[in-house]
C-alpha cells in the first residue's frame, strides 16, 4: 500500500496515528476484498482550523468536522442500497483511491462526548473515510444501513465495539 500521511498537527504523533492509520486501511482494504498492496491513497491529519477550511472550498460548509474524503473515481451506485463497483487498477496495476482528511479536535471532542478511547473513534473516522473513497455514502437511508453495517464488521476485526450502539460498561 502506498500511504502518504501528513500531519499538520503535532498531536496526532502522540497517539501513533501512522501505524493505526496502516492497519486500519488494510484492514478495510482486505475485509472488501481488495488487495491494499495495489491501492495508493494520501491522509492528512489535521486540526479544526483546517478541516474547516477544507470544508468551505470543497461543500461549501466552513465549519469543523470529523473528517473528509476526496474519492479519486465516483464508485458510487445508482440504486440505493447496492454496493459500489470495486476499483480497478490502471496500467500500472495500482489503484488511486483518492485523500482523506482528519480533524484532532473534532475527533478528540466527539470521543470524549462519546465516553470512548480516542484510538478506536479515529479508528471508525478512518474506515469511514476508506469507505467513502470507495463509493459508500450515508446519505440515502439504504446506503447509510449498508455503510453503517460494512462500519461495524471491519472495526469488530480491529476489537472496537459497534459505535451505533450506546455502551453501557463502565
Amino acid at each position: 500500500m502506498i500511504l502518504e500521511i501528513s500531519i499538520e498537527d503535532d498531536r496526532w504523533q502522540q497517539d501513533g496515528f501512522n501505524a493505526l492509520a496502516a492497519e486500519v486501511i488494510a484492514t478495510t482494504l482486505t475485509h472488501l476484498g481488495i488487495n491494499p498492496d495495489t491501492c495508493e491513497l494520501s491522509l492528512l491529519g489535521c486540526n479544526d482550523a483546517r478541516i474547516t477550511e477544507l470544508n468551505g472550498e470543497f461543500r461549501d460548509k466552513p465549519k469543523a468536522t470529523n473528517v473528509l474524503s476526496w474519492p479519486a473515481e465516483d464508485l458510487a451506485p445508482e440504486l440505493a442500497g447496492e454496493k459500489p463497483d470495486k476499483p480497478e487498477p490502471d496500467f500500472t496495476g495500482e489503484i488511486s483511491l483518492g485523500d482523506i482528511a482528519i480533524s484532532y479536535d473534532t475527533c478528540a471532542l466527539e470521543a470524549a462526548d462519546a465516553g470512548k478511547p480516542m484510538e478506536d473513534h479515529v479508528s471508525h473516522l478512518v474506515v469511514h473515510g476508506v469507505l467513502h473513497l470507495l463509493g459508500y455514502d450515508h446519505i440515502r437511508d439504504p446506503d447509510a444501513t449498508l455503510m453503517e453495517a460494512i462500519e461495524v464488521e471491519i472495526l469488530g476485526k480491529l476489537g472496537v465495539d459497534n459505535p451505533y450502539t450506546e455502551n453501557d460498561s463502565p
